[in-house]
C-alpha cells in the first residue's frame, strides 16, 4: 500500500524540528496529493537517464579527440563541484519545487519566479527542438523518409507521446526514466561492443597524441556541450517530498549516476572517434553515422564514398539501435520534464504564475496541467522552427540545441549561488550532506559552477567569443555552427529574440500570480 504524504502540519513540525524554514506555504493544498513513491534505485536510473543525453553525443565527438581531453577537464572542473553543491541543497531542503525553493529562499519570489519559467521552458524548446530532430533524422536513416506533412506527424507522435508518459503517476512515470536508462546502457554498451568488433575485422582510425591537446577554440566549441551532458543532478529535488528518503537518497544517487555517466559518454564517443574520419561527423547524424558503420560486421558494406548499407543482421541490428535510440532521447525529454514541470506547479502554487498552473491532479499525483501547456509549446515551436529552418534538419538542431542549453543555464548562474546565501540564512539547517571545507569550500564550488554556465551562455549567444585574442588561434566567425555558416546575424537572433520572450513571460507569469500572493497577505 501507497504510503500517505505527510499533512502540511507534519511537514512544518518536522521542518521547524530540524531548523529549517517553514516552506508548506503556498503548497500545503496540494502536498496531499502527492505519493511517496520514488526509491533509491529509483532515482539512480532516474539521474542515470537524465544526464546520459543521446542527442550531443555527435556534437562532442564533431571536435575529434581533444572531446575527450575537455570532458576529462571538465568532469573536474565543473561535475564534481556542480554535483557537490546539489548534493548540499537537495539533502538540507528536500522539498517539493527544488531548484526553485532554494532560490526562492535565497532571493525572493520574483527573482525564482522568472529564473523557474527558464528552467521550465528549456524543456518545451529541448523537446520541441533537437530530442525531436535527431528522432525523426534517426527514423529517416533506418526505417523510411518522412516527407512533407509526415515529418510534422511524426515530429507531433514523438511530442505528445512523451507527454502522455508525464501526466502519468509518480508509481506508473517512474517506469519511463527506469526503461530509458536499461536502453541507454544496452545501447551503448552494445555499440561499444561492435567497435571492438569492427576494429577487429577492418581496423581503426589512428588517433595522433597531439589531437587530444585542448585548445581555446575547440574549449568554446565544446563547454556548451559538455557542460550541458552533466547537468542534471537537481531534477530529482524536484519531486523531493515523492521521494521516500530523499536526505539519504540524493547524495547517494549524484555519486553513483556521476560515475556511470562519465563511462556511458566517454566511451562511444572514443568509439565514433575510432570509426569515422573526423572530417565526416556530423553533430546531428555522428552517433547515428558510426552506428551504421559498426553494424555492416554484422551484414553489409561500406562504399568507397563512405555511404553506408546494412543488409541481414546487420539491418536487423541497426533497425533495434535506432528504436533503441529514439525511446533514449524520448526519455531524456521525460525525466526533465517530471523534474522541470513540478518546480514550475511549485512556483505557480506559491504566487509567481498563475494559480491554475500549480494544480496537482487528484488522479494522478501530478501536475498535468503544466504537462499539457509544456506539450502545446513543444508542438508550435517545432512547427515554427521546422519552417524557419526550411526543413534544414541541422540548421534547426543547431539552434535549438544552442537555445536549450542558454535557457537552462541562465537559470542556473541564479540557482547556483543559493548554496551560499542559504548557508548564511539558515546557518541551523541541518546538512545531512555539506560541501567540504566549510565557507571557502561553499564559495569555490559556487564560483567554478556558476563561472562556467555563465562562460557558457556568453559563447553560446556569441559563438566564438574569444577566438583570435592574445594572439590565440582562428577566428570568431569559424566558430559558428556550420549550418549557420556566414550568418550571425541570423544565429544571434535565433538566440536572443526568444530569450527576451522567455524573460517576457516569465514577468507576465508573475503578475499573474498577483492573487494568490494578496492571499498569503
Amino acid at each position: 500500500m501507497t504510503q500517505a504524504p505527510p499533512s502540511r502540519t507534519q511537514a512544518t513540525a518536522r521542518a521547524a524540528a530540524d531548523g529549517a524554514p517553514d516552506l508548506s506555504e503556498g503548497w500545503g493544498e496540494q502536498r496531499g496529493r502527492l505519493r511517496k513513491d520514488l526509491r533509491s534505485l529509483d532515482v539512480l536510473f532516474f539521474l542515470i537517464c537524465t544526464l546520459v543525453g543521446l542527442d550531443t553525443i555527435g556534437s562532442v565527438a564533431a571536435q575529434g579527440p581533444q572531446g575527450l581531453t575537455w570532458m576529462a577537464i571538465l568532469a573536474v572542473a565543473f561535475f564534481l563541484p556542480y554535483g557537490l553543491l546539489v548534493a548540499e541543497l537537495g539533502s538540507a531542503f528536500p522539498v517539493q519545487g527544488g531548484p526553485y525553493v532554494w532560490t526562492r529562499l535565497a532571493f525572493g519570489r520574483l527573482t525564482a519566479g522568472v529564473n523557474q519559467i527558464l528552467y521550465w521552458i528549456s524543456n518545451p524548446v529541448w523537446v520541441g527542438g533537437s530530442l525531436c530532430i535527431i528522432a525523426l533524422t534517426t527514423w529517416e536513416e533506418f526505417f523510411t523518409p518522412l516527407p512533407g506533412l509526415w515529418k510534422y506527424a511524426a515530429g507531433l507522435v514523438f511530442i505528445w507521446g512523451g507527454a502522455l508518459a508525464v501526466v502519468q503517476s509518480v508509481r506508473i512515470g517512474k517506469w519511463v526514466p527506469i526503461a530509458g536508462a536499461i536502453a541507454r546502457i544496452v545501447l551503448l554498451g552494445f555499440f561499444l561492443v561492435s567497435v571492438v568488433v569492427f576494429a577487429a575485422k577492418n581496423g581503426v582510425h589512428t588517433l595522433p597524441a597531439g589531437e587530444f591537446a585542448p585548445t581555446y577554440v575547440g574549449f568554446v566549441a565544446l563547454v556548451p556541450v559538455l557542460i550541458f551532458n552533466f547537468v542534471g543532478f537537481e531534477l530529482p529535488s524536484s519531486a523531493a517530498e515523492e521521494m521516500k528518503n530523499p536526505r539519504r537518497d540524493i547524495p547517494l544517487s549524484i555519486l553513483r549516476s556521476g560515475l556511470a555517466s562519465l563511462v556511458l559518454y566517454g566511451g562511444p564517443i572514443l568509439g565514433i572517434l575510432f570509426v569515422l574520419p573526423s572530417e565526416d561527423i556530423g553533430s546531428l547524424g555522428g552517433f547515428i553515422d558510426a552506428c551504421k558503420a559498426v553494424f555492416t560486421v554484422y551484414g553489409g558494406s561500406i562504399a568507397a564514398d563512405g555511404t553506408v548499407t546494412l543488409t541481414g543482421a546487420g539491418s536487423v541490428f541497426g533497425g533495434i539501435a535506432a528504436a533503441g535510440l529514439i525511446i533514449g532521447l524520448l526519455t531524456s525529454g521525460v525525466t526533465w520534464a517530471m523534474g522541470a514541470h513540478r518546480a514550475q506547479a511549485v512556483a505557480c502554487a506559491d504566487g509567481a504564475g498563475p494559480a491554475w498552473l500549480g494544480a496537482i491532479s487528484e488522479k494522478h499525483g501530478t501536475p498535468v496541467r503544466v504537462n499539457l501547456l509544456s506539450a502545446v509549446l513543444a508542438s508550435l515551436l517545432f512547427v515554427v522552427a521546422l519552417n524557419l529552418s526550411g526543413g534544414d534538419g541541422e540548421k534547426y538542431f543547431a539552434a535549438g540545441l544552442g537555445l536549450t542549453i542558454s535557457t537552462t543555464f541562465i537559470s542556473y548562474v541564479i540557482t547556483f549561488p543559493s548554496l551560499v546565501v542559504l548557508r548564511r540564512k539558515y546557518p541551523d539547517v541541518t546538512r545531512p550532506y555539506a560541501v567540504p571545507g566549510g565557507r571557502a569550500g561553499a564559495w569555490l564550488v559556487t564560483s567554478l559552477a556558476t563561472g562556467l554556465v555563465a562562460f557558457t551562455v556568453v559563447v553560446l549567444i556569441w559563438p566564438g567569443f574569444g577566438v583570435g585574442w592574445f594572439g590565440t588561434e582562428g577566428t570568431a566567425a569559424d566558430s559558428l555552427p556550420e549550418a549557420f555558416a556566414g550568418e550571425r546575424l541570423q544565429y544571434t537572433l535565433s538566440q536572443v529574440v526568444p530569450l527576451l520572450l522567455f524573460v517576457g513571460i516569465g514577468l507576465v507569469f508573475y503578475a499573474l500570480g498577483a492573487k494568490t500572493r494578496r492571499a498569503k497577505g
